[in-house]
């Protein structure tokens, strides 16, 4: 009797259409501005801001980060000001 991992391996087609096993991360997301009591991102602090931003210097989505949208919108808005000033770069390799 063939089990179902081998019935995968002699298909090529299933093998693309099985799920891929991810760790998921335990614990709840949550908005580290709200538990804080953080009013104001001050766009002139680049090393809070590379938090983030992943390695190529993209942003990160809510989803990842945990904030709310409120203060997802204000994290933006500081590194788009802080990339016109200079203080952060628009586009880099290996950022972090």
């Amino acid at each position: 009797m063939e089990t179902k991992l081998e019935k995968v391996e002699n298909t090529s087609e299933l093998r693309y259409l099985t799920p891929v096993d991810m760790e998921v991360k335990s614990g709840k997301k949550y908005c580290r501005f709200k538990k804080m009591k953080i009013k104001y991102i001050d766009y002139k602090d680049p090393d809070f801001l590379l938090r983030f931003l992943n390695e190529q210097g993209k942003i990160l989505p809510r989803r990842i980060t945990g904030n709310s949208l409120k203060f997802q919108r204000k994290v933006a808005q500081a590194i788009k000001r802080a990339r016109h000033l200079g203080l952060l770069p628009f586009v880099s390799d290996l950022l972090k």
